[in-house]
C-alpha cells in the first residue's frame, strides 16, 4: 500500500506539470507518448515480440497524427494515413498468413484503437475549448474525467472492502463486488460535484466568458458522473478480461504497485470519450 500511495503522489505531481503546459504542443506530445506506451502494452499482451516489430511501428505514425490533430495541416493527413495503415496491416496478414494470427492481430488493432480514441478525446476537448476563449474549462473537464475514473475506483475499493458481499463479475474480476460498484458510482458523483463547485466558486461560471453554473449543470454532473462511473467499471472489466485471456497479471510495471499504463487508465478508456461528447454537444447549451 505504501508503494501505491507514493506512486500515486508522484503521478499526480507529474500530471500537474503536464497540465501546466496544456496550451502547448508538449501536452499533445506527452499524450502521444502515453498512448504509444499503452499500445505497446497491448502489443506485448497479445504475444507479439521483436519479430513482429513492424506491427507496432506501423501504429506510431497514425497515433502521432491523431494526437497532434489540433493542427489543421495534420488533420488533413489523417485520412490518407489511416488508409495506408489499414492497407499495411492487411498486406501483413496476407504475407504472413501462416504465422500471423488474425485473432491476435485483430485484438491488437481493436484495443489499440480504443486507447487512441480515449486519449484523442482529451485533444478534442483542447481543440473545442481553446484557452483564449474558454479559459481553463478544458483542463477542468479533463480533471473531471480523472475524478470520475480514479475517484470512482478508489471509492469502489473502500466500499467493497467495507460492505462487499455480492460478486459483480467473478470470472473476470473476482475482487469486484456490487456494493463496491455502487460505492464507486456515488463517489464519482460526489467528487464531480465538489470539483465543479470548487472550479466555479471564484466567478460562478465555468469561465467569465462562457456560461453561468446553474442547478441544471449540477444535475448534469450527477447524471454524467453516474454514467461515467459505470463506463469506468466496464473499462476496468474489459481490460481484466483481456488480461485473463492473455494470461498476464498486469499490462506493465511502469507504475510500481499499480502496474502499467493500461492498469491505471483502463477505467478512463470509455469515460473520456463520453464526457467529451457530453461537453461538446450538450453542456454549453444548457442555461
Amino acid at each position: 500500500m505504501k508503494t501505491r500511495i507514493i506512486t500515486a503522489v508522484v503521478g499526480l505531481g507529474i500530471l500537474a506539470v503536464v497540465l501546466a503546459f496544456f496550451d502547448t504542443i508538449l501536452f499533445d506530445l506527452v499524450l502521444a507518448a502515453v498512448c504509444l506506451l499503452g499500445i505497446h502494452e497491448v502489443f506485448s499482451a497479445m504475444g507479439f515480440g521483436k519479430k513482429q516489430w513492424y506491427l507496432y511501428a506501423a501504429a506510431a505514425p497514425i497515433t502521432l497524427l491523431m494526437m497532434l490533430s489540433s493542427s489543421e495541416g495534420v488533420r488533413a493527413l489523417l485520412l490518407p494515413a489511416g488508409f495506408l495503415t489499414v492497407l499495411f496491416y492487411n498486406i501483413c496478414l496476407i504475407a504472413n498468413s501462416k504465422t500471423l494470427d488474425f485473432g491476435k492481430l485483430s485484438g491488437f488493432l481493436y484495443f489499440g484503437g480504443v486507447i487512441v480514441f480515449c486519449f484523442y478525446s482529451l485533444i478534442h476537448l483542447k481543440r473545442c475549448l481553446p484557452m483564449d476563449t474558454y479559459g481553463y474549462d478544458a483542463i477542468f473537464f479533463i480533471l473531471l474525467i480523472l475524478c470520475f475514473a480514479w475517484g470512482g475506483d478508489t471509492s469502489a475499493y473502500f466500499a467493497g472492502r467495507a460492505f462487499g458481499k455480492h460478486k459483480l463479475a467473478p470470472v473476470v474480476s473476482p475482487n469486484k463486488t456490487v456494493e463496491g460498484a455502487i460505492g464507486g458510482v456515488l463517489g464519482s458523483i460526489v467528487l464531480g460535484l465538489v470539483a465543479t463547485l470548487l472550479y466555479s466558486i471564484p466567478t460562478g461560471r465555468l469561465t467569465t466568458l462562457t456560461v453561468s453554473v446553474t442547478v441544471r449543470h449540477y444535475l448534469i454532473i450527477v447524471a454524467v458522473g453516474a454514467v461515467a462511473s459505470v463506463l469506468g467499471i466496464l473499462g476496468d472489466l474489459f481490460a481484466s478480461a483481456v488480461k485473463r485471456q492473455a494470461g498476464i497479471k498486469d499490462y506493465g510495471t511502469i507504475f510500481p504497485g499499480h502496474g502499467g499504463i493500461l492498469d491505471r487508465f483502463d477505467s478512463v478508456m470509455f469515460i473520456a470519450p463520453f464526457v467529451s461528447i457530453v461537453v461538446r454537444y450538450f453542456f454549453y447549451f444548457v442555461q
